[in-house]
């Protein structure tokens, strides 16, 4: 294979792993789109933060990540807080269900993730992982404000 065929696999597969990846987040929970699921997680890692923080971080637009956060707001997944230093700002945190709901959806990806990957070699496995790293880490020095390793 040379390596402009492993750049057109590689694309049209990574394609076919989007796909089932935004068709999988609404089986998993019903009112957890791929994007929800992943601002959530982001919350959950930061501790919390702001909605412009969020669309920054994701280089997405303000007004995606506002219907996202009204939403996730409207399902008592997450919270807005006053940030104690400002006042002024508001803050993104889960609510208590949506911690649930995360770990619960969490736990069904790494599921579906080991089933997927049974068999394969240890070896193959860290590859793979290095492989996705790396990636992803080429990526966020390409675009700017999106994440290295989310």
């Amino acid at each position: 294979m040379t390596a402009e065929d492993a750049v057109e696999t590689i694309q049209r597969e990574m394609t076919a792993f989007a796909r089932r990846a935004r068709a999988s987040a609404g089986r998993m929970h019903p009112e957890l789109s791929l994007v929800s699921y992943t601002l959530l997680g982001h919350l959950e890692e930061s501790g919390g933060c702001r909605a412009t923080d969020l669309a920054v971080h994701y280089a997405l637009d303000k007004s995606t990540v506002s219907r996202q956060v009204a939403a996730l707001e409207h399902a008592q997944l997450i919270e807005r807080r006053l940030d104690p230093g400002d006042h002024r700002v508001q803050v993104l945190h889960l609510t208590d269900v949506g911690t649930q709901i995360l770990a619960q959806v969490t736990e069904s990806r790494r599921v579906a993730f080991r089933e997927r990957l049974e068999g394969w070699a240890e070896d193959d496995l860290a590859r793979f992982a290095a492989y996705l790293l790396r990636y992803n880490a080429a990526a966020a020095q390409t675009s700017p404000g999106a994440p290295a390793t989310d």
